[in-house]
């Protein structure tokens, strides 16, 4: 009766060797082309590096007033505005502003990556079916992976450094942007599409023309759980030697710092809100735009 009680399962010999040619091939893959995928992301590093030279040397008064410039502009409101100079004093006054500004380099950096890729995904997503079925399955298990397996293959591939880890914040933010892409495309609705139609649009202009702009509201909530995932990801990326406020969470974890743990934790919160905030503002006032248009 033990076949009742024990599962059976592949031969652990067997599965020890394909375990072992799997992790050989992509070890031998890192020795012979290792120096080919530096050069290959050469360039992106110094992208990474230019952008958190220009975000960490900007003087801060300087940083605050093009976010509340921002906020009002995305919101026309003061109190988001106010909340957002707020935060980011706070997060000043408690000795965290460089820290936080590294942080806001990454979000930043992986966000634009993630719309620039998400973005055509999310079309190639909405036009065909059978890549649209393919990537359905990919994101549904990007989605459910945990996010610790994404630094496996990056760290083999590149070793310890902002590179990899910035590559495992995109990848890890990807799938909403994607997703409601294809979903805001979908939800235009079908009589607008036949006005499009009944003028002679071709098919590219009812994209960019019709479906793109009327989708604008549901892309930037997408927009949004991307800037958030990318938040998520900075702590668990600094285990492979991202800098900013992830590390310093990291170090208090290993050194039972509460103190720091907590003030480091309220910064990426802070930052947090303050995009959601300044996304979210936008996102409803394109809501609000395309209902009037309506109307």
């Amino acid at each position: 009766m033990d076949w009742l009680t024990k599962f059976p399962q592949i031969d652990p010999a067997v599965l020890l060797t394909v375990k072992r040619a799997i992790d050989g091939s992509l070890r031998g893959l890192t020795r012979s082309y290792g120096k080919a995928i530096e050069n290959f992301f050469y360039p992106l590093q110094q992208v990474l590096i230019f952008f958190e030279k220009m975000i960490s040397a900007t003087p801060w008064p300087i940083v605050i007033l093009v976010l509340a410039a921002v906020a009002w502009a995305a919101a026309r409101s003061w109190k988001v505005v106010a909340g957002v100079v707020g935060t980011m004093v706070a997060i000043g006054l408690l000795g965290l502003w460089g820290d936080a500004m590294l942080t806001v380099s990454l979000v930043l950096t992986s966000t634009i990556f993630a719309i620039l890729i998400g973005l055509p995904l999310g079309i190639l997503m909405n036009r065909y079916q059978t890549a649209g079925r393919v990537m359905s399955t990919v994101l549904d298990v990007m989605q459910t992976m945990p996010p610790f397996v994404y630094l496996i293959p990056v760290v083999m591939l590149l070793g310890i450094g902002r590179v990899p880890g910035f590559i495992a914040v995109v990848i890890y933010a990807l799938p909403p942007i994607i997703r409601l892409t294809d979903l805001g495309i979908r939800l235009v609705d079908k009589e607008v599409l036949e006005a499009a139609d009944a003028y002679g649009c071709s098919r590219n202009q009812k994209l960019w023309k019709v479906q793109l702009p009327l989708a604008m509201p549901t892309i930037m909530a997408g927009i949004n759980q991307t800037i958030m995932m990318a938040l998520g990801m900075v702590v668990i990326a600094s285990m492979i030697g991202v800098q900013g406020l992830g590390l310093n969470v990291l170090q208090a974890i290993a050194n039972q710092y509460f103190t720091q743990g907590i003030f480091n934790g309220f910064a990426i919160v802070g930052i947090a809100i303050v995009f959601d905030r300044i996304s979210q503002a936008y996102g409803r006032r394109l809501q609000k735009h395309r209902s009037v248009g309506h109307e």
